[in-house]
């Protein structure tokens, strides 16, 4: 049964979880900041978010907000392929 505690192993052994909470079309500012607070309250340790959803920076702050170390929870992202060519420059900016 699928649940916050189910996890996948990626190809590099690292167990990330299956379900997270994604942020499309959630509002920024304290709506964002508010729906990740509570998600990581109940359990999620997984945030799914694009740059295209203008929230990142409201994710971000609720994340360090909430007290768990860096290495507790896991972000996602999408890199839409006209951005590939700056791939790592997006992913010093995401970070």
């Amino acid at each position: 049964m699928l649940s916050l505690q189910s996890k996948v192993t990626t190809a590099n052994g690292v167990e990330i979880p299956r379900l997270g909470l994604g942020v499309y079309q959630t509002p920024p500012g304290r709506t964002t900041q508010r729906a990740v607070k509570y998600a990581l309250s109940i359990g999620y340790l997984h945030v799914d978010t694009a740059s295209l959803y203008g929230n990142k920076e409201d994710v971000g702050i609720a994340l360090r907000e909430s007290g768990l170390g860096r290495d507790e929870f896991f972000i996602t992202t999408k890199v839409w392929k006209y951005k590939i060519p700056l791939l790592s420059s997006f992913v010093n900016l995401t970070l």
